[in-house]
């Protein structure tokens, strides 16, 4: 499989398994969870040439963001965060460390800066330990701004932040009193 064929099917299964599940016309349980060959067969519906199990374990054991898990028998599979749709992925609270990172649009800046991070019509705001992540991320928004989040101090004020299985930070919002301009 070539990296643009990776690369088409990573975003393809990002959007089935965080916003769209019914573009492969398949449910996602609970957990955000889908039954793999309900999957390949939503995926296959319009295609010539089939997708298969072992293309889409290839698509997530290379992927660099580590967007996808399996369960231990490959039947399952499912985003590890990022979703749009209301589902628990079980993520695990944690105590983050003292600044995480945000990576976005410079243009973005001053509205962030009096109103807040916000998930933006996903569950939680996306944070990162380093700030070449972060410069990342906000590079595809347009010409990237890094802004510092003062994590432990929030949590330390009750707010709660979670590590998902791919090493992003997540929480539900970051009020402007605690986010600083790099």
């Amino acid at each position: 499989m070539t990296d643009r064929e990776k690369k088409y099917m990573s975003k393809f299964l990002s959007l089935i398994l965080r916003h769209k599940p019914e573009a492969a016309g398949i449910t996602l349980d609970a957990n955000g969870w889908a039954d793999v060959d309900a999957l390949l067969k939503g995926m296959n519906a319009k295609r010539d040439v089939p997708i298969t199990l072992d293309a889409i374990k290839e698509v997530v054991s290379t992927n660099d963001k580590k967007r996808f898990a399996f369960n231990g028998d490959f039947s399952k599979i499912r985003a590890n965060q990022g979703h749009s749709i209301n589902v628990d992925v079980e993520l695990k609270e944690a105590r983050p460390p003292a600044v995480l990172y945000h990576g976005t649009a410079e243009r973005r800046v001053k509205s962030i800066i009096e109103d807040g991070l916000n998930p933006q019509g996903r569950i939680h705001v996306h944070l990162s330990t380093d700030e070449e992540t972060a410069e990342k991320v906000g590079r595809r928004h347009g010409h990237p701004a890094i802004l510092v989040v003062q994590a432990g101090r929030m949590h330390d004020d009750g707010f709660r932040f979670y590590l998902s299985e791919n090493g992003v930070w997540l929480t539900d919002s970051v009020p402007p009193v605690y986010i600083d301009t790099n």
